[in-house]
């Protein structure tokens, strides 16, 4: 298997690629295309010893900046983000990891390898801890303006994927609202919850904010905009317990020693909450394996995205998504759902 790597995308340079290309080379079953700024790449991989055969590099002249917008970057046709995407729409490469930002990513992905029939815009799957398993946020970021069907096609590819990778036998889908009630919520909750509840999806109804870190779901619908922000609060939120969690300790003996005891539990939750443990998210409803990373990925991070891609090509996740939207699509037609409903 052959996971091809941006390594030129992101803010901290290609080392922490090439280091996380190492990594997941030894650890797992898979040989990494590294495309970027060959004489660099070879300058940094003999400076840290990085001699492994199940490394490739592939020379791309160019770099799509995090200041580039999405159509300023499809005119680099020399990239190592464009490359990177060809080497996989040509087939010689299985997935596609990239640190680049993310509008450049979908617009080059969207525009080489197109997404699958009835998508019109692909979801970014995002995992969030939950007092028992993790949570699919789908859309986290990649549509932020959505119309129902958008958002019936997230939970479908949600669901699919929390079944598929996460195998969670019948995924309990859920709609990110601000009430319980299926009549709370903006139009396009409203609208979509009476779309849900004929999809065959097994769709438990309306999600508050509080319901994300229960484990009561599996997936969690929004549009990318409520999602990216669900996202970037957990985020902070989870790095200042933790902050005020060490402030605490330092103020008295007692609380210093209540600290030492309880080191062992703010570790278990810096893993659950740690980016790195998760390393990247697919971009789902594309014909091809996408996985998208943070622009200050370090090589923890790139490692397990590295990990993420090839469970996906394992899984052959891009099938299964594509078999059940045709499955629920035909559910939601006999229950009567317009096609205009169904697939915007």
């Amino acid at each position: 298997m052959k996971i091809v790597l941006d390594a030129m995308g992101g803010d901290l340079g290609p080392r922490p690629c090439i280091e996380g290309a190492v990594a997941a080379t030894q650890r797992f079953n898979i040989e990494v295309l590294l495309v970027g700024r060959e004489r660099r790449l070879r300058r940094l991989m003999s400076k840290i010893k990085a001699d492994d055969s199940r490394i490739t590099v592939v020379d791309a002249e160019d770099v799509v900046t995090m200041q580039d917008k999405p159509r300023e970057s499809l005119r680099k046709k020399n990239s190592s983000l464009a490359i990177a995407v060809e080497l996989v729409r040509s087939g010689q490469g299985d997935a596609l990891v990239s640190t680049a930002n993310t509008g450049a990513v979908l617009a080059h992905t969207l525009f080489s390898w197109k997404t699958l029939p009835s998508i019109k815009k692909p979801a970014i799957a995002t995992l969030l801890p939950t007092l028992h398993d993790k949570v699919v946020i789908i859309d986290s970021g990649a549509v932020v303006d959505c119309k129902p069907p958008h958002l019936v096609n997230f939970a479908i590819m949600g669901a699919t994927y929390a079944r598929e990778v996460l195998d969670r036998t019948n995924p309990r889908v859920g709609l990110l609202s601000n009430g319980e009630e299926e009549t709370k919520g903006n139009e396009l909750v409203i609208e979509t919850h009476q779309i849900l509840k004929k999809s065959g999806l097994n769709f438990l109804g309306n999600a508050e904010g509080r319901d994300i870190f229960t484990g009561d779901f599996d997936v969690i619908t929004c549009d990318g905009f409520v999602g990216n922000v669900v996202l970037k609060s957990s985020e902070g939120l989870a790095k200042a317990i933790t902050e005020i969690l060490k402030r605490e300790a330092m103020k008295s003996l007692t609380t210093m020693i209540g600290g030492a005891l309880m080191v062992p539990a703010v570790k278990a939750l810096k893993r659950k909450t740690d980016y790195d443990e998760a390393g990247g998210a697919p971009l789902l409803g594309l014909n091809g394996i996408c996985i998208i990373c943070h622009g200050s990925s370090n090589a923890k991070a790139i490692m397990n995205a590295l990990r993420v891609a090839a469970e996906g090509v394992h899984r052959n996740l891009v099938a299964r998504v594509r078999e059940d939207l045709e499955k629920y699509h035909g559910v939601m037609k006999d229950a009567g759902v317009s096609a205009e409903n169904i697939s915007g």
